[in-house]
């Protein structure tokens, strides 16, 4: 995966886009030491990921947010938040 860049064209030599994405989320949770446990360390990651994730495909963070609740209701699969 390191070399991908070499054989797809389009794909960045590095991960500049990713790190300035992640960095409004970042400062603050350097500022405020993070969280006081590592399950709040883990939403606030995952949370992070989808906040960016879902723009970036074209998708509604309320609608995938929310998705999940209403699928439990219904007995239906929780949408899957991957490229497409």
């Amino acid at each position: 995966m390191l070399w991908t860049f070499l054989d797809h064209e389009g794909v960045e030599p590095t991960n500049n886009s990713a790190e300035r994405a992640l960095r409004g989320p970042v400062i603050p949770r350097k500022l405020s030491w993070g969280s006081k446990s590592e399950a709040g360390l883990r939403l606030m990651e995952r949370l992070w990921t989808t906040a960016e994730t879902c723009p970036r495909q074209g998708r509604s963070l309320l609608d995938y947010i929310t998705a999940p609740m209403e699928a439990l209701r219904g007995e239906r699969a929780a949408p899957v938040l991957a490229l497409a």
